[in-house]
């Protein structure tokens, strides 16, 4: 059974989504501040945390920096309507995706579960062979990525993000695609979760040799993985 954490000191928020997300089939466990949630998220055993921005004690911001030094567990956070700042430095600090309140808990569960079917939870038969692009090496099996024979620590977004485009090297993946495949939702209008996190990508990746990141944008296109030989 999928275990979620929710994090939020809205106590009738709380209550709903628990109720809703137990009949769904979801263990959960709940905390009312950001300190205790960030304890139980690193001691615990959970497969995705619902985490509030504004929380007592530690923010929600302040939750998700700590917690990505030590942890890859998914975090579908939730932020306040049309704060797009938020929505985008929850983003880059590492949260898979979010949810703007006032939300209904037919949503969360909506997304929580698009959010666990792309982590790797269930495995498809390709997915038990390597990707090897140039001196990239992803295991979708294991979400496990090296780049020139180094680990490369992704965030389970990032890791889907990039193992799309890595199979499609050489193609342009138009943003709708990246959004159904790697996101496991249709394209929102004014969504800038995609460019966040490649634009984290291609950070961790770094520029060739003649300057140009291996993720190129392709204006009004999409992105494209560069083909590169394999070493």
């Amino acid at each position: 059974m999928n275990g979620v954490l929710l994090v939020d000191d809205d106590l009738e928020l709380v209550e709903l989504l628990r109720d809703y997300l137990q009949q769904e089939g979801f263990a959960v466990e709940v905390a009312h501040d950001g300190e205790t949630g960030l304890a139980m998220a690193l001691a615990g055993s959970y497969s995705i945390m619902v985490l509030d921005i504004m929380l007592p004690r530690l923010s929600g911001m302040e939750v998700l920096r700590q917690l990505r030094e030590k942890s890859r567990l998914p975090v579908l956070m939730l932020t306040a309507r049309g704060d797009d700042v938020d929505r985008i430095i929850g983003l880059e600090q590492g949260a898979d995706d979010y949810v703007p309140k006032p939300c209904t808990a037919r949503e969360i569960s909506a997304r929580i579960r698009a959010i666990l079917r792309r982590t790797g939870d269930v495995v498809e038969d390709d997915d038990t062979q390597p990707i090897q692009c140039g001196e990239l090496t992803m295991w979708p099996d294991q979400r496990r990525a090296s780049w020139h024979d180094a680990p490369l620590e992704l965030t389970s977004t990032e890791f889907n993000l990039l193992s799309t485009l890595a199979r499609n090297a050489g193609r342009t993946v138009s943003k709708a695609e990246l959004s159904e495949q790697a996101l496991g939702r249709p394209l929102q209008k004014f969504d800038r979760s995609i460019e966040v996190h490649l634009s984290k990508i291609r950070e961790k990746l770094g520029l060739m040799s003649d300057g140009r990141s291996v993720i190129q944008t392709v204006f009004r296109q999409g992105y494209q993985f560069i083909r590169l030989p394999s070493p």
